[in-house]
């Protein structure tokens, strides 16, 4: 397996397993060399925490930007997870001209809708800011919501193939190139995610938990660039990462105090397992 360096753009919350206390593990213990941009620091994440302590870094993250840049140092891949302003879109849109290595694999998860709303800080301009990342990455993984945003389809609970159908042509038409849409659920006990590249179209199916946790979208993106960037199919990684979330989730749900994120250390054995047993068999 190559080594690869990856660079990991989004915030860090001190507890509660989200975006880089995610991002960082999973990456790593898939083999690669993991950089991290964190773009704010807060005590918790806001899902359910109340009085938490934010410190915003988009003014620290140019002076970062330009040493690594004086230093001569490129990623082979760089994965974007929540970003809290126009502004650090804008930034990460400069790191991908300037910090890329030739080849380099560009992933966009769009963190900033669910469950039809925008969350909250997030609005119609931001949304027009993060179309032209889009377009910039291989590879985006947006939910439905942020798909219904990002292509001006109205947002539906209840929806058909050819709705699906028709967010993947207007992420196309917005510039995106291989799109993992996540949470695309035709019945009510399954769920999954549709896996476009080119006029490939491909799509997994799993079971459907009831309930949730607080930053699976986060430990999905993660385990997916892992896997991918390991040489995976992006149905492939999907389809790992995908089984990996749904583990983490079963374990978590047998301790009704940890409501605040998901158990997802100690399956990390079954992910690195999952990806092994796919390559010894290839």
């Amino acid at each position: 397996m190559e080594y690869k360096r990856i660079l990991t753009v989004q915030d860090i919350s001190c507890v509660g397993q989200c975006s880089l206390t995610v991002a960082l593990p999973i990456l790593s213990a898939a083999g690669h060399e993991t950089c991290i941009l964190p773009s704010a620091v807060l005590s918790t994440h806001t899902g359910g925490f109340s009085g938490y302590a934010v410190r915003d870094l988009t003014d620290d993250m140019p002076a970062i930007a330009a040493h690594w840049q004086k230093e001569g140092i490129l990623f082979d891949a760089i994965y974007t997870g929540y970003l809290g302003s126009a502004a650090q879109i804008q930034q990460v849109q400069e790191l991908f001209r300037t910090c890329a290595a030739e080849g380099c694999v560009k992933v966009v998860d769009p963190v900033m809708a669910d469950n039809g709303k925008l969350y909250h800080g997030f609005d119609a301009a931001y949304v027009e800011q993060m179309k032209p990342l889009i377009a910039a990455a291989e590879i985006i993984l947006p939910n439905i919501t942020e798909a219904s945003f990002l292509t001006g389809l109205p947002y539906r609970e209840q929806y058909d193939a050819a709705y699906v159908a028709a967010l993947v042509e207007g992420l196309r038409a917005a510039g995106a190139k291989t799109v993992l849409l996540t949470g695309v659920s035709f019945e009510a006990d399954t769920t999954g995610v549709l896996i476009a590249e080119g006029e490939k179209q491909q799509y997994y199916r799993h079971k459907r938990l009831p309930g949730g946790c607080h930053g699976t979208g986060d430990i999905f993106a993660s385990a997916f660039v892992g896997a991918y960037l390991r040489g995976k199919t992006a149905c492939a990684a999907a389809q790992i990462a995908a089984d990996y979330v749904l583990r983490c989730i079963e374990l978590t749900r047998a301790d009704p105090k940890h409501w605040y994120g998901a158990k997802f250390e100690p399956m990390l054995p079954t992910y690195l397992q999952a990806l092994q047993a796919q390559e010894q068999a290839e």
